[in-house]
């Protein structure tokens, strides 16, 4: 496996940010800069990432293209597009998004994610996406969510099926699966099913981990990795099974500290 951060960390240049990365031990990346930093600057970037021998992991287009809101879902739509061909420019072995919710906030939690309308609108967003951005090496993937489709691998291998496109594939974010205490307390079992499901569709993963609160109702709040119930250990050898050079990001902490010492932990969790 090779490990990334979902963090550029503090650095003034390309070839900075490219050969800190490479120092701390990372052997893939999240790519830095989106489409608009224009040419220049993203061929800086690429060239870095290659001398310094990093996988470009992942592309990033965190947006929603299923919003309510016309003028939103249009530039969604061209932000998708654009992320998908600057995957495939620079090969990135994915770009990611989230399908889109119903409502205002673009990652957020409503009823109608889930209704068949839903479902219909996504299968078609992310088949006009990949048909105009027409990736030759790069896939476009979605991260699983909480509270909204894909709500598990069944559901996302029916979703692949649907879609019905050789370059749309599987983002896997184990964490954001575990909804329910069986999920939780056998996270070792729904691991194994995931893989088993999803296989080689799987070309990236983010690690992180989660625990129970102690309060009323069932509730789990994310964490760093180690300070949860996951069994990441598991986790990382079921994905090289898949591919032994699978990226795992490393995501949601806060300033670089942190993201050190949680790339110390599963580096440590990995020594033999």
């Amino acid at each position: 496996m090779k490990l990334g951060l979902a963090s550029p960390l503090k650095h003034e240049t390309p070839k900075e940010w490219a050969v800190k990365m490479k120092a701390i031990g990372c052997g893939c990346v999240v790519f830095p800069v989106d489409y608009m930093a224009g040419d220049v600057v993203i061929s800086s970037y690429a060239e870095a990432a290659e001398q310094e021998d990093l996988v470009i992991a992942e592309v990033g287009a965190w947006c929603n293209p299923l919003s309510p809101d016309g003028n939103v879902r249009r530039e969604a739509r061209i932000r998708c597009v654009q992320q998908l061909k600057l995957a495939d420019r620079i090969g990135a072995l994915c770009c990611v998004n989230i399908a889109g919710s119903a409502g205002n906030r673009w990652d957020g939690a409503y009823r109608e994610n889930f209704s068949e309308t839903q479902w219909k609108k996504t299968v078609r967003s992310i088949q006009d996406i990949i048909d105009e951005a027409r990736p030759e090496r790069t896939y476009y993937t979605l991260e699983p969510m909480p509270w909204m489709i894909p709500a598990g691998p069944e559901q996302y291998l029916q979703l692949l099926e649907e879609v019905n496109r050789d370059r749309f594939a599987v983002h896997m974010d184990l964490a954001n699966w575990i909804t329910n205490p069986d999920k939780y307390f056998n996270n070792r079992e729904f691991m194994e099913q995931c893989f088993a499901v999803l296989g080689d569709k799987i070309k990236s993963c983010h690690i992180k981990d989660v625990s129970l609160r102690e309060e009323f109702t069932f509730q789990l709040k994310e964490t760093a990795c180690g300070d949860g119930m996951l069994d990441l250990k598991h986790y990382i050898r079921l994905a090289e099974h898949i591919s032994p050079d699978m990226p795992f990001i490393i995501e949601h902490l806060k300033g670089d500290e942190e993201y050190l010492d949680s790339l110390a932990y599963v580096k440590k969790l990995l020594s033999p």
